[in-house]
């Protein structure tokens, strides 16, 4: 759970008080855990997470669940000795705040780096992934060049430092914290700027995987057109234009039973076509090497160029593109 603004610049800059107790009723360990209120958010979440992370505990006294999640969230911040802190918000008591961050269930946790959330979780979940949660949270920090002390950045992360973050979560495999990172580097760099086009490329390619074609399109309509061109943006522009000829599974099984019945130049587009449009890219490059090789004047030359957007939707350093570029020059100067 991320979000890609921060409506808190108006928020008050008084420190809150240590809490005595969480939302349970238990001791707050070692002074770590703070009861804060929409006049003191700005000093106890915003500043202080540009030196650690700090998680947020959205709960209601009416709330089962809340009264489980506190005492094992303190616990787990506890056991990391300074190096995370916790926030508590009575929701009851601070509807404003509350809505501002678009809070509608309890319990809801959040944590903030660097200013912004960057993570988050809704409802009790087990223990085990609460301290998941938090050495997540520690890891981005690290990421970030956070961590509090003398070794901390003062003036906090950078976008570049987002979207190396970003990558980070991209090769574990964490599409969610990735679009987070990636949508909070969007906001935090400079307009027209490369870290922009980057970081709205990078949110549409994790779009693009989940399969939400059409929030991919909007991020890259926020790419201004001086940045159009940036491979990276070229990248993710040529993956849509292929995913918009459309293909799925069963399409692509369809295709290949139909060429295989009639091995023709046009069964053979259909089937290339199928392959990209369902993600297959590298099934469409051999379908096309191979149409090259048979014909590759066909149609004035339609299997060379649509091989050509899969070389760019696939991106330079693939090493399918490197092995499949060295053939179609083969083919070409053979």
């Amino acid at each position: 759970m991320s979000q890609t603004s921060t409506p808190f610049a108006g928020l008050g800059q008084n420190s809150g008080q240590n809490t005595g107790q969480n939302g349970a009723g238990g001791a707050a360990p070692n002074g770590l855990v703070k009861d804060a209120t929409i006049e003191t958010f700005q000093a106890d979440v915003m500043q202080a997470s540009l030196e650690v992370p700090v998680i947020v505990d959205f709960w209601a006294t009416w709330c089962g669940p809340c009264k489980t999640l506190g005492p094992i969230l303190e616990k787990e911040v506890a056991a990391r000795g300074g190096a995370v802190r916790m926030v508590k918000v009575d929701v009851d008591k601070n509807q404003m705040l509350a809505q501002q961050l678009r809070i509608q269930s309890m319990p809801t946790v959040m944590v903030f780096l660097g200013g912004q959330p960057v993570d988050g979780f809704v409802g009790a979940v087990p223990e085990s992934e609460v301290k998941a949660f938090v050495d997540r949270a520690l890891q981005m920090a690290q990421q970030m060049g956070l961590g509090g002390g003398a070794g901390a950045q003062a003036e906090g992360p950078q976008a570049r430092d987002y979207l190396d973050a970003a990558a980070e979560a991209v090769g574990a495999n964490d599409l969610a914290q990735a679009s987070g990172l990636f949508a909070q580097a969007s906001q935090m760099a400079e307009e027209g700027s490369d870290e922009q086009a980057e970081a709205l490329a990078g949110l549409a390619a994790c779009f693009a995987s989940a399969g939400q074609v059409d929030q991919a399109r909007q991020a890259l309509d926020a790419v201004p057109q001086a940045k159009r061109s940036h491979p990276a943006v070229a990248q993710i522009t040529a993956q849509l234009d292929l995913i918009g000829g459309g293909g799925n599974d069963g399409a692509s099984a369809e295709a290949r039973a139909a060429y295989e019945a009639d091995p023709s130049m046009q069964n053979g587009m259909a089937l290339a076509e199928a392959q990209s449009g369902g993600g297959d890219m590298e099934g469409a490059m051999e379908t096309l090497l191979g149409l090259i090789e048979r014909d590759r004047e066909w149609n004035e030359g339609a299997a060379r160029a649509k091989l050509l957007q899969v070389f760019e939707a696939l991106g330079p350093t693939h090493p399918a593109v490197k092995t499949g570029r060295r053939r179609l020059s083969s083919l070409l100067f053979s």
